[in-house]
């Protein structure tokens, strides 16, 4: 275990769209959010900023149906963190891992189907 203590920096809601261009669009025209990144070409997730708000937008298809909600949580101390959820025996669906967008996360499930994944930057 190291020294830093587990801390919960911002969490990222990520919304399921119909049209992904269509709701940058929005976000950015009628919201006043910035394109923070898209990811996939063509795009099929992208993240808009404001402030210190960031929210993602996922599009439609088969893995990612409306229903159960996914928020990603920017924390301190991941490792830590998902050692303590493993104790405890959270069901975790994606194994903590460092990934090619510069986050080192994992994914939890509740009880209700809810997604929740839990990240901290491994660059910058």
């Amino acid at each position: 275990m190291s020294a830093r203590p587990i801390a919960f920096e911002s969490v990222t809601p990520i919304f399921v769209v119909h049209d992904l261009p269509q709701a940058l669009e929005f976000y950015q025209a009628v919201l006043g959010f910035d394109l923070g990144w898209s990811w996939g070409e063509p795009p099929h997730i992208a993240s808009v900023c404001r402030d210190r708000v960031e929210v993602n937008l996922a599009q439609h298809s088969a893995a990612t149906t409306q229903g159960p909600s996914h928020a990603y949580f920017r924390i301190a101390a991941i490792g830590d963190y998902y050692a303590q959820l493993q104790q405890l025996g959270a069901k975790i669906t994606v194994a903590l891992a460092d990934r090619p967008y510069g986050m080192s996360d994992f994914t939890i499930e509740d009880s209700s189907g809810n997604r929740l994944s839990f990240g901290q930057a491994t660059v910058g």
